[in-house]
């Protein structure tokens, strides 16, 4: 699989955490782009009209998009060739699902929000800038903070609900480092710390 990458993106880092737990990464080829709001890169509108990443391509030329999809697909490929016993990071049994699926709705949502906050101060001209809009956008993000510190994932757990939750959080600190978010939220800070340690996130963090 051809994948459109960029170190930062914490959406791609959900997937290549995905591609290293499933023992897949190095059946992922990376390519280099330059994703942006108002540039965009044309070069990832072969795999993505959107021109957004992660952006993927299989050997067999299916077309994959956004971080959510391409996840599951990775899962999916490593269940079917891995059989029953193979592990998965979508679990089928529904209440570890669906507690899954939530966990990373709400991750992708916190990345959302921030990510409006870092484009209103890095690519709006500084006149046109909305106070209102990032005070907004960052009571999504604490707010988001305090429903993940209400539900913090077990030491041990590892789905696409808690690799959403790691890339999120581990992705303010790089994006955000005054925010202070763990300020009041010590349970959720101290699971990251541990989960960081996991060799897929050490693999994986963002350089630029």
């Amino acid at each position: 699989m051809s994948l459109y990458w960029g170190s930062a993106s914490p959406f791609v880092r959900k997937v290549m955490v995905c591609a290293y737990e499933l023992g897949l990464s190095g059946r992922v080829d990376t390519l280099d782009s330059a994703a942006n709001p108002i540039e965009r890169d044309t070069r990832i509108q072969a795999y993505n009209p959107l021109a957004k990443v992660p952006a993927a391509c299989t050997s067999d030329g299916l077309m994959l998009y956004d971080s959510r999809v391409i996840c599951e697909y990775l899962d999916a490929l490593a269940s079917e060739e891995g059989g029953a016993s193979a592990f998965r990071l979508f679990p089928s049994a529904c209440s570890g699902r669906w507690t899954a699926l939530r966990r990373q709705a709400l991750a992708d949502g916190l990345l959302d929000a921030a990510l409006l906050i870092r484009y209103e101060n890095l690519l709006r001209p500084e006149p046109l800038r909305w106070p209102e809009w990032i005070g907004k956008q960052s009571e999504k993000v604490n707010d988001a903070l305090d429903a993940m510190c209400s539900d913090v994932p077990d030491a041990d757990a590892l789905d696409i609900g808690t690799i959403s939750y790691g890339c999120a959080l581990a992705w303010l600190d790089f994006r955000f480092p005054d925010l202070q978010w763990r300020s009041g939220r010590t349970a959720l800070a101290d699971w990251l710390t541990i989960y960081s340690e996991r060799p897929s996130m050490a693999a994986t963090r963002p350089t630029a």
